[in-house]
């Protein structure tokens, strides 16, 4: 049985959202419990340097003539991504996480790719957006009107942090390189950066008897998160485009939610809810799903 690449890249960006789900919801409850930022990092980065040592042997460390899109990359998925979200995620309940990063996510790399690639969006795919953006300004006005200064910070480093992935979104298909052998790349240089921050509170958790903590974040981040749902979602740009393949990820907020009523007892608000409700929505129309076929085709 024949697959077309469009149903593959739709299963790869379905798959790797619903790992990223539950990867928000367990990373806030590392963050706010026994692991730092920065161990969480070191965790999600190093286990995947660590297996795909392979990979780099066959194509080293650097991909040549692409230094500028590469460091996009490493900005938007490796180290520096990481510890804006993590600490992001200190300050911001789940419910919020989800509509301010992959929320926010396609707005920026949809932008991005009309003023670059100078790519059409359609009047659905242009609703769709407008829809996320509404949930995100429902999410950062109720912060403001409460007047919460920590959860505002929390925002801000989370809009950041959105900001750096939209800029892997589009990057990633410049560089010229596979899905496998760009996570192994990232991984690699992330992990050197964090090495020296990640280790000292690592080793004081597990000293203080966290092994537990530790043993699923490893599983959750590092094989989950860092390895498998980042391919995943590098075959879902390769086959769908860069806009289309990040309007899925609009998902995550619902997923995560669900995952953190039980996991950490947040409840989320009215306007947590509306905002979850409203990115859900936007992402069925950003998708380009309603679109007719010959308006799927990937823009290069």
């Amino acid at each position: 049985m024949n697959i077309s690449p469009r149903a593959i890249g739709y299963l790869a960006i379905i798959s790797a959202v619903t790992i990223w789900g539950a990867w928000v919801a367990l990373t806030r409850y590392a963050v706010i419990g026994s692991l730092t930022p920065a161990s969480v990092t070191l965790l999600r980065v190093g286990i995947p340097a660590l297996l795909l040592v392979p990979v780099l042997f066959r194509i080293g460390v650097w991909p040549k003539g692409k230094t500028v899109p590469f460091l996009f990359c490493i900005l938007g998925a490796g180290a520096p991504f990481l510890l804006i979200i993590g600490n992001g995620m200190r300050y911001a309940p789940t419910a919020d996480v989800g509509p301010m990063v992959p929320g926010t996510m396609p707005l920026i790399v949809a932008l991005l790719s009309v003023v670059l690639f100078k790519e059409r969006l359609g009047w659905a795919r242009a609703i769709g957006f407008a829809l996320c953006l509404a949930g995100v300004l429902t999410i950062a006005g109720r912060s403001i009107l409460t007047a919460s200064g920590d959860t505002s910070f929390g925002h801000l480093l989370l809009i950041t942090a959105a900001f750096c992935w939209a800029c892997y979104t589009v990057a990633f298909r410049h560089v010229g390189v596979s899905a496998i052998e760009m996570a192994a790349l990232v991984s690699f240089w992330s992990a050197l950066a964090i090495l020296p921050f990640g280790i000292p509170p690592l080793i004081e958790a597990w000293s203080k008897g966290a092994h537990n903590d530790i043993i699923v974040q490893a599983v959750i981040q590092g094989l989950g998160s860092g390895l498998i749902a980042l391919v995943l979602y590098n075959i879902g740009i390769a086959r769908l485009g860069a806009s289309r393949a990040a309007a899925f990820v609009a998902l995550v907020p619902a997923l995560a939610t669900v995952i953190a009523i039980p996991l950490l007892k947040e409840i989320p608000d009215l306007a947590s809810i509306i905002g979850v409700v409203m990115t859900g929505l936007g992402v069925l129309l950003a998708s380009g799903i309603f679109n007719a076929p010959s308006a799927q085709k990937p823009v290069e």
